[in-house]
């Protein structure tokens, strides 16, 4: 499928790019008689406001994966997927009371280096090539072949050719720049993918209500499929095993959007290079706000495009390009691009630039955290504990430049994949529920020992592994049933927590029955307080959450 782009469309995304180098490449500059140190490179020089810190918390977790993918969960699925969205709010708001003051005080640069002082170098340098792997061989790569998937879809271009432009677009103004240049490009991207991606929104709902508008769509899209508009999933539903109704309200939804919002590295260092504690919860609050709309910009589409492709009249109605590449269930993450073809010139150039700012965002602050682990938990302490400012800001520009090479090569081979989203969600499972346990444990538990926190770790995985076997996951011996459980990989995910835990508090009251662990943090009183600002706001949001549960249950 080609959008067939004209060259209004070109104009309205070259100068998107335009403007994002340009800015990113004016924050990136050395100020006069001052070169870049550690901090000014991986910190920004612990100088952003709220709003930038929520705009660039946004605009790293939305990517490819949440337009291409939730959309294609959308149209697979219906409106149930947008639950990783809005329960993502309420993990921020917890995130923000609970973690970020402990994280704060602690004046890491990393969340590795949280883990030496809490427990051990040799579990952080585990951890640490442990994040590094995953930054690389999954998301980096999982990022740059979504994209690449979109823009062959889009445009019609070469998949290889997609990725090396959208790696080198990354790279033009994040490598020179650090979390700077990042962060501050990032408002803008944030600005492009809401305004682009409500454009695509607005003309999917438009075209299924007949020209009638945004408001009209949304009741015919209701109306039209009102079972796709369940967020509590029943077991009869074919998405019931993604999405296992009451479990994402109480389950391993929890486990995913803690590891993910809370001991990310590419997530949480936009938190601790705040200005104070008090910008950074507010940074956070920004966040889990936005967080509550962007299911209209990725999950709608998609459920607007199952029922255009569903509907033989609405769909004859539309012509030829009507008829080009229609996704079905086993296509369903071509739901998205197969929509932009019904944009206007120039508006297509707008939702393709939404599209590459949520990619190109992402890459960015992967790259970025990437190159800050490797270089603060990996070179300064293994390799050259000497190095300068300079050397070490050096370091973190080729290790992340050596990280992009390596996700570009690996992003082609990726392709096959239906329900992207889902499919990482699922395999990123395996490893976070351990990794959550010790540090939840390590956080409110005094007496979490490193023994213990290694032991679980370790345990999480054959546990997971032990539940990924199944009628439903890697049997291949039917005479196996009944031997291995079959459940949602949500209550996978929860069952290894709990079971990580097990091992890790066992482990740890063997070592401390009579003590606290030696590292244990002392939480001081009052440590968890907040500002009527960050509580209203809580409470708000909370409302809102409820009611929208309880409308679309």
């Amino acid at each position: 499928m080609n959008t067939s782009f004209e060259t209004l469309d070109y104009i309205v995304f070259a100068l998107y790019a335009l403007v994002i180098l340009g800015v990113g490449l004016w924050v990136s500059r050395n100020k006069k008689g001052k070169t870049k140190s550690t901090e000014d490179y991986f910190l920004a020089s612990k100088s952003l406001p709220w709003w930038a810190i929520g705009a660039s918390l946004i605009a790293a977790n939305i990517s490819a994966e949440q337009f291409i993918g939730m959309s294609g969960s959308g149209f697979a699925g219906g409106l149930a997927i947008a639950t990783y969205e809005w329960m993502a709010a309420l993990t921020l708001i917890v995130v923000g009371k609970f973690f970020l003051p402990i994280f704060i005080k602690k004046k890491i640069y990393t969340i590795p280096e949280f883990v030496e002082q809490r427990y051990s170098s040799q579990l952080k340098t585990i951890l640490a090539v442990f994040w590094i792997g995953l930054y690389v061989f999954v998301n980096l790569a999982s990022v740059l072949y979504l994209g690449g998937l979109a823009l062959q879809t889009i445009l019609g271009i070469e998949m290889l050719t997609a990725v090396i432009g959208l790696a080198a677009f990354a790279a033009a103004y994040s490598l020179y720049g650090g979390l700077s240049a990042v962060a501050w490009t990032d408002i803008i991207q944030v600005i492009v993918l809401v305004f682009g991606g409500l454009v695509t929104t607005y003309l999917a709902l438009d075209t299924v209500s007949g020209g009638q508008g945004f408001i009209d769509g949304l009741i015919s899209i209701y109306n039209a499929v009102p079972e796709r508009f369940d967020m509590i999933l029943e077991k009869s539903n074919p998405e019931y095993m993604n999405l296992p109704g009451i479990g994402v309200l109480i389950g391993g939804m929890w486990v995913a959007n803690l590891y993910y919002w809370g001991f990310n590295q590419y997530i949480i260092q936009r938190t601790l290079a705040a200005k104070s504690l008090e910008e950074s919860q507010k940074g956070i609050l920004f966040a889990a706000g936005l967080k509550m709309i962007i299911p209209l910009i990725v999950v709608i589409p998609g459920i607007a495009a199952y029922v255009i492709v569903n509907d033989t009249v609405l769909l004859g109605s539309l012509g030829d390009a009507g008829l080009s590449n229609i996704p079905s269930s086993g296509k369903a993450d071509k739901a998205y691009p197969w929509l932009m073809q019904f944009l206007p010139t120039g508006l297509k150039g707008v939702a393709v630039a939404a599209l590459a700012a949520a990619i190109v965002s992402s890459l960015a602050s992967m790259l970025n955290s990437t190159a800050t682990i490797f270089t603060m938990d990996i070179y300064k302490q293994l390799i050259n504990k000497n190095a300068n400012e300079t050397k070490t800001v050096n370091i973190g520009r080729l290790s992340a430049f050596v990280a992009l090479i390596i996700g570009t090569i690996m992003a082609p081979l990726l392709g096959g994949i239906d329900q992207a989203f889902q499919f990482i969600q699922e395999y990123t499972g395996i490893v976070s529920p351990g990794i959550l346990s010790v540090f939840i444990l390590g956080l409110f538990w005094k007496k979490t020992s490193n023994k213990g926190a290694i032991y679980g770790a370790l345990a999480s995985i054959p546990i997971a592994m032990f539940f990924k076997v199944g009628p439903k996951g890697w049997m291949v011996d039917s005479s196996l049933e009944g031997i291995f459980p079959t459940l949602p990989f949500l209550d996978q995910m929860g069952l290894t927590a709990i079971l990580s835990m097990i091992v890790i508090a066992l482990v740890s009251i063997k070592e401390n029955k009579e003590k606290d662990d030696a590292n244990g943090i002392q939480l001081e009183k009052g440590i968890f307080d907040t500002k009527s600002i960050y509580n209203i706001g809580s409470f708000a949001l909370m409302i809102l959450l409820a009611g929208l549960y309880s409308f679309f249950w």
